[in-house]
């Protein structure tokens, strides 16, 4: 996460999630992983494209994915 996002930077566009909101359900609400993400936000649980690069299928690619957040911020941790 070299570039710096705000924290009303939409990472899931199907479910009109905010970083600051996967922030927080990581940071307060204790989610781990994908799964926990997903139960705590809905983010990832459509079509999938803010998960990670592999699975963005779309023609405009997500700049934040969900597997990049949960790297950055589990690992530190």
């Amino acid at each position: 996460m070299a570039k710096k996002f705000h924290h009303s930077h939409e990472v899931c566009s199907c479910k009109k999630v905010t970083l600051g909101e996967i922030l927080y359900a990581i940071k307060e609400n204790g989610a781990k992983n994908l799964k926990d993400i997903g139960e705590k936000t809905d983010a990832g649980t459509c079509c999938g494209c803010c998960v990670s690069s592999e699975k963005d299928f779309g023609e405009e690619k997500t700049e934040l994915y969900l597997t990049t957040i949960l790297d950055k911020l589990v690992k530190e941790n």
